[in-house]
């Protein structure tokens, strides 16, 4: 497996992102994973790379590329919960920032950027994302619905909610496989929100589970937080594994 951190043009300028592929000399599926709301670190340098390990491709981007290239903002020392939950509030703008509309812009320029390398295998893509990264998958499926043949979301945000441009609502232009691991404990997609977003996919015909990793909190995937679960983690790897096998030809 090699890997490196490359730029990627957009329509708003220059995306810093990073990459990972198989060392093999071959082709593999593409996937494009989107990052959490902290931010292209280290830790996700690490799950992209063990990712490629299993065959696949893997593109990285900096979503907050307008704002600068990656670190954005300084990461404090995140194993500690109030320096992580100080450090959450200062990414906030960064998000509200971040539109459906500029989602969209982006998923475009990715996915045209991933494809056409030649270590990536002609045919559909998965789309990964983590904490605000499920909800850019998810955009990226309902928007590219010939392409994209899996979604996976951990520990999901606000997929379901009251407002118009609520990302369950885009189920109907959805036509991959969907799995969301949601955390037990998370304000932000309480049980009627899971309920929602389920039945919401289960109405548009789209295979998918919406499964509950028991004794986890918001973010519980990312090793370098204090609220990392170690069984959760490894629920991620087993769910996620399994999808991109069943959606997309390796070997």
């Amino acid at each position: 497996m090699s890997s490196q951190m490359i730029d990627v043009p957009t329509p708003d300028g220059t995306a810093d992102a990073f990459l990972a592929i198989p060392d093999d000399g071959g082709s593999h599926p593409g996937v494009l994973l989107y990052m959490d709301a902290i931010g292209l670190r280290p830790v996700l340098r690490e799950m992209a790379e063990q990712l490629s390990a299993h065959g696949y491709c893997v593109l990285v981007p900096n979503v907050f590329y307008r704002a600068g290239r990656a670190p954005v903002l300084e990461i404090p020392d995140l194993t500690n919960a109030e320096s992580r939950e100080t450090f959450i509030s200062r990414v906030m703008p960064l998000l509200t920032e971040h539109t459906p509309q500029r989602a969209f812009s982006d998923a475009q320029a990715y996915l045209d950027f991933l494809t056409v390398r030649p270590e990536v295998r002609p045919g559909p893509v998965g789309a990964v994302g983590y904490c605000m990264g499920a909800t850019l998958a998810l955009r990226t499926a309902a928007t590219h619905p010939g392409q994209v043949a899996a979604v996976a979301g951990f520990h999901p945000a606000s997929l379901a909610t009251d407002a118009p441009d609520s990302p369950h609502l885009l189920a109907p232009k959805v036509s991959a496989e969907v799995h969301f691991g949601i955390a037990e404990h998370d304000e932000s997609m309480p049980p009627e929100a899971v309920a929602r977003l389920s039945a919401a996919l289960d109405a548009a015909g789209v295979r998918n589970t919406c499964e509950v990793y028991p004794g986890t909190v918001h973010g519980f995937t990312m090793a370098d937080t204090a609220v990392f679960n170690q069984a959760g983690l490894d629920r991620h790897w087993d769910r996620l594994l399994d999808l991109l096998a069943r959606t997309l030809t390796v070997g």
